[in-house]
């Protein structure tokens, strides 16, 4: 029986396509998809006859839906540690070549985008966005935090946009990506096959020529009120002015809040605050730091069972109330 290569790469007239082959996994991350990645965009870097690279995910379900996060939870478990730090080694190192690389990378997103997934998009200066695109960044419902340089990308875009979904995790669609400046274009998923093919074609060009007016902005007419309530300096004070807020989106934000990690929330808020002023390089060294002494926390081994492993979507986390995180406990997390 022949297995299908989880990572596809040809070149095909003016690019190199780069495809992400793990549909029924959602196209998630483990590091030999990694190391692939890294591996043909060296190959590339040099190549004269590559003039930019094309990434999309197989199936219509997702782009990428993040890393392997079962795997990195046992080999925290199993002390492994080892294991886990490779990944995350070469997976930073792997956004950073996305970040700098000297040919045009262009993400055609379709489907959802999800932690390593925007690792894999966003960092790159062309990321086109379909109707069917859905990011988030929900890792304090694992208990852990938006890390592949998230902690550098949430806190510069517009207002506090970044903070609220940050902590959330709640997910917005292709055409709010855009407006919040996750993606730059917006093309219809019918045209995406169109799309890719005109860049083998014509190169960058052809994203003008594809892209499509924009749906208006969902958030718009709270844009203000969101920056209010996340810019609170803690998360109490955010959900008190959440609270204090009576509209749809902030219900919604605090069923949000109240349904994951509290001690993640507070971390994840602390980690944001401080990559405002980081590097990206700085961001994800910062990272790297954090992920050793966020996932020896017990909420992170718990909120990957309850939301990856047993799917029973019921966390006990470890303590069950915001309120009741040791700011102190906290804290000690950013000097281990």
């Amino acid at each position: 029986m022949t297995t299908e290569p989880t990572v596809v790469t040809s070149r095909d007239g003016r690019i190199g396509r780069i495809l992400l082959n793990r549909p029924r996994a959602l196209n998630a991350l483990d590091l030999a998809m990694i190391r692939a990645c890294a591996a043909i965009l060296e190959t590339w870097r040099e190549d004269p006859h590559v003039d930019a690279v094309v990434i999309e995910g197989a199936g219509d379900r997702a782009f990428c839906a993040g890393g392997d996060i079962r795997a990195l939870r046992d080999g925290q478990l199993s002390g492994d540690r080892a294991s886990v730090d490779q990944f995350f080694t070469e997976e930073y190192a792997l956004n950073v070549t996305i970040a700098t690389y000297p040919k045009p990378y262009i993400a055609l997103i379709d489907g959802i985008c999800m932690g390593g997934g925007i690792g894999m998009s966003v960092h790159a200066p062309y990321r086109v966005a379909t109707e069917y695109a859905g990011f988030a960044m929900p890792e304090t419902a694992i208990g852990f935090f938006p890390d592949i340089g998230a902690t550098f990308l949430l806190p510069r875009l517009p207002g506090e946009l970044g903070t609220y979904l940050g902590l959330t995790g709640l997910r917005i669609n292709g055409g709010d990506s855009v407006h919040a400046g996750l993606a730059t274009h917006f093309t219809s998923r019918a045209r995406l096959p169109d799309l890719s093919s005109a860049l083998a074609r014509d190169g960058i060009a052809a994203l003008a020529v594809y892209n499509e007016p924009l749906p208006a902005f969902s958030l718009a007419d709270h844009r203000a009120a969101i920056d209010h309530c996340f810019a609170a300096a803690t998360v109490g004070e955010i959900v008190a002015r959440l609270e204090a807020t009576h509209a749809d989106w902030a219900t919604a934000a605090l069923k949000s809040l109240h349904h994951v990690s509290p001690s993640a929330l507070h971390w994840t808020l602390r980690a944001l605050r401080r990559g405002r002023d980081l590097t990206l390089k700085q961001a994800l060294a910062a990272e790297f730091a954090l992920t050793r002494t966020t996932m020896a926390h017990p909420d992170f081994a718990e909120g990957v069972r309850a939301m990856i492993v047993d799917k029973d979507r019921t966390p006990a986390w470890q303590p069950t109330r915001i309120e009741d995180v040791d700011p102190n406990r906290i804290a000690a997390l950013f000097e281990g």
